[in-house]
């Protein structure tokens, strides 16, 4: 038997599973406290309940990856402090995020951490990490979902020029 066979729990983390699982606690951390402080802007009842899912989801993740690198032996990245609640009628307008740009730019960082988790998957030769990471793809890809519709129902979404194909007209 060689050193990765058996339980992958029992296997050593390679760098890179350490440097990525490393930086997506920091870039996870980071992320929550912003969509904290995005709370305090957004009026829309949807779009605050889908922000709370979203911090609640990804301390969740946090938590789980702080685990596997204290269990490693690997130092944990600081995290960032929870920003104060504001009331969002405090906010002055012209100082305030409005909900389709929250909702913008919660959707791309939704999107852009399933890229995340897609790499850390491709590059895990421990398949604990790898089903780690495919679970956090999976919940992701759902909060992307939840998240296209409601920018769909409130009018939210631009959508790029769009494609009308009609084979008809090629005769």
């Amino acid at each position: 038997m060689g050193i990765l066979s058996g339980n992958s729990q029992d296997e050593p983390m390679h760098y890179g599973e350490v440097f990525s699982t490393w930086s997506y606690v920091m870039a996870s951390n980071s992320a929550i406290a912003e969509h904290q402080m995005m709370l305090n802007h957004v009026g829309d009842e949807d779009l605050k309940k889908l922000l709370k899912e979203t911090i609640e989801k990804g301390e969740e993740e946090v938590k789980q990856v702080e685990t596997l690198l204290k269990e490693n032996g690997v130092t944990l990245p600081p995290s960032s402090p929870e920003p104060p609640t504001a009331d969002l009628n405090d906010i002055p307008a012209g100082a305030r995020f409005q909900d389709p740009a929250v909702a913008a730019a919660t959707s791309a960082e939704v999107a852009a951490g399933l890229v995340t988790c897609s790499q850390i998957m491709g590059q895990s030769i421990r398949e604990d990490i790898a089903m780690m990471f495919g679970q956090f793809h999976t919940n992701k890809a759902t909060l992307a979902g939840k998240l296209l519709k409601l920018n769909k129902e409130k009018g939210w979404l631009i959508p790029p020029p769009l494609h009308h194909h009609n084979p008809q007209e090629e005769n």
